[in-house]
């Protein structure tokens, strides 16, 4: 089962089912069936903080990333702590879900490039 925690920081009303199901959705077409993961919505300024002190670029952004276990093997009883997706409503408006996936296949170890764009496809259908 995965546990998705969904944090609303951003001042502004988001779809926090939407963004759980989604996840869900995205994470078992990846072939994760388990795990915990957090997504936020906060405000533009703490984007801009996070994205400055995590990246060196003082700028808000869309999404981050903060990936922790992604595809590593762990040890039997172990569970998996996908990591933490943040994204800032004001930036994305009602596309939220595009950069959701986004945020989502970093954390499993996706880069940018053409294997992330198809995938990315993949999961908007």
């Amino acid at each position: 089962m995965i546990r998705v925690e969904v944090a609303n920081e951003s001042g502004v009303a988001v779809d926090e089912a939407g963004a759980a199901d989604l996840s869900r959705r995205v994470l078992a077409g990846e072939g994760v069936e388990a795990g915990d993961l957090g997504v936020s919505f906060v405000p533009p300024d703490r984007m801009r903080e996070l994205k400055r002190d995590h990246l060196g670029i003082d700028e808000a952004t869309d999404v981050l990333s903060f990936p922790i276990d992604g595809r590593d093997e762990l040890p039997d009883g172990l569970p998996r702590q996908l990591g933490d997706v943040v994204l800032c409503p004001q930036v994305v408006g009602a596309a939220w879900r595009a950069p959701l996936v986004h945020g989502l296949l970093h954390l499993l170890g996706y880069e940018h490039g053409t294997e992330m764009e198809r995938r990315e496809r993949i999961h908007a259908e």
